[in-house]
């Protein structure tokens, strides 16, 4: 999965909107990979420690209203994203 992030944000013009969608999917997919018992116990340590930086970066697009603008005027995207994604009125207003 972040092979194919790095190859996709690699070869093409990636936008605002499609690398918060990205971080979604890779927030999705590591929260599933950190749950999942196959793994052994420093794998899922580790796994962890990536979420945790996942959110670091994703804490600072909050800081940018770039973003939330930018998926506003993301013509598939728009304010359905933030409802799918469960934001509060408030925050989708203020988005």
């Amino acid at each position: 999965m972040l092979k194919d992030t790095t190859t996709f944000f690699s070869c093409s013009a990636p936008n605002l909107a499609t690398v918060i969608s990205a971080m979604d999917l890779i927030h999705e997919t590591l929260t599933s990979y950190s749950r999942n018992q196959k793994y052994c116990v420093s794998i899922c340590v580790a796994v962890c420690l990536a979420k945790k930086t996942l959110n670091c970066y994703y804490k600072l697009t909050d800081k940018y209203e770039v973003y939330h603008i930018a998926i506003v005027l993301h013509p598939q995207l728009k304010l359905s994203y933030f409802k799918n994604t469960r934001w509060t009125e408030e925050w989708i207003d203020t988005a």
